[in-house]
Parts: structure tokens; C-alpha cells; sequence
């Protein structure tokens, strides 16, 4: 039986920040619980389709972006206080610019593992900003006995880990947009 994990965020930050940000396969550890000490091993960028020109100058990020069948190998503590880490090979499997992507895990923790970034512009209180929707479905693993062991665990855990995510992200993105904005 899948489980599902839904979480959703509203940021005043556009649309082409928040996505370059996301599809930037080495922004992940920075996202992560600091006792996750979270690293990308390694990577095989396939590049995404073309970036769209933004019409305004100062929405055209530069960044590195993980396309289609790019994969790439994290690793991280599992639980706090553990010394070992464990590895989990990722391939994105869908990229649209300025939408979503979504990746599923190849080889590591879960029995399967997807998950969709959805991006889309969206006004609050006349602020234009970005409503960013993580949509997860997920597999234990060990069958029955991991989803009695692990399942209420797992989802607490998760939870706690997006949202960090959430807390982290109200953080970069102000530094990020003025990084960006004295590049353009």
C-alpha cells in the first residue's frame, strides 16, 4: 500500500528564483536537517530543455539545473545521532521549466519513492510570489513488517524534514534573490 505526503508553501519570490533554486540538484543539502549532514556524491546532469527568456532582465537566473534522466547519488544520516550514512540514487524523471519536476528513487531507503515539485506563480494579498506543492507517494520497505515498525515513524520524520525545508527556505531565498540580482 503507497503511502502520501502532501506540503505546500506560498513565498513572495518569483516564480523563475524559486524553480531555478529547486532544479539546482546542489541547493539539496541546504535544504536538508543539519544532522542529516546531507552531501550530493555525485551527479550526471542531462541537460533540461532550453531555458525561456524571461521578458524581465532581472528574472533570468543562471543556474545549474538538473534535467530529463539526470541522476544523482545523496547521501545522508538517517537518524540523528547515528554515525553512518546511507545512499539514495535519484533520477529526475519529468522537467518542465517553471512548473514542476519530479524524480524517483532508483536505489535506496524506501521500497519506491516519488516525488513532484510543483511550482506555479500564484498573487497573495496583491504580492505576486510562488505557491511551491511537494506531492510524495511512497513504499516501505520490508513489507508488512516495515509498515507496522515504521510507518507512523517515517511520517514524522518526513514531516520534520519538510518542514525544516519550509523554515530553511524562508531563509535562502531573500539571499538568493539578491545574489541573482547583482549578477543580471
Amino acid at each position: 500500500m503507497p503511502y502520501t505526503l502532501s506540503t505546500s508553501q506560498w513565498t513572495p519570490f518569483p516564480v523563475e528564483l524559486v524553480f531555478a533554486f529547486f532544479a539546482n540538484p546542489g541547493n539539496l543539502p541546504h535544504l536538508m536537517p543539519k544532522w542529516q549532514k546531507a552531501k550530493v556524491e555525485s551527479s550526471r546532469l542531462i541537460p533540461p530543455p532550453p531555458r525561456p527568456v524571461a521578458p524581465d532582465p532581472e528574472l533570468r537566473f543562471q543556474s545549474p539545473a538538473a534535467g530529463r534522466d539526470s541522476e544523482m547519488v545523496i547521501s545522508f544520516r538517517p537518524l540523528r545521532g547515528l554515525p553512518f550514512r546511507i545512499g539514495w540514487l535519484a533520477r529526475i524523471t519529468e522537467f518542465e521549466w517553471n512548473s514542476h519536476f519530479c524524480d524517483e528513487q532508483v536505489k535506496g531507503p524506501f521500497a519506491s519513492w516519488s516525488h513532484c515539485h510543483l511550482i506555479q506563480s500564484e498573487t497573495r494579498d496583491s504580492v505576486v510570489g510562488t505557491l511551491i506543492t511537494d506531492e510524495v507517494e511512497y513504499n516501505l520497505p520490508l513489507g508488512p513488517l516495515g509498515a507496522i515498525g515504521g510507518a507512523i515513524f517515517v511520517r514524522s520524520q518526513m514531516e520534520a524534514t519538510f518542514a525544516y525545508r519550509q523554515k530553511r527556505l524562508d531563509e535562502i531565498l531573500p539571499v538568493a534573490s539578491r545574489q541573482a540580482t547583482r549578477r543580471s
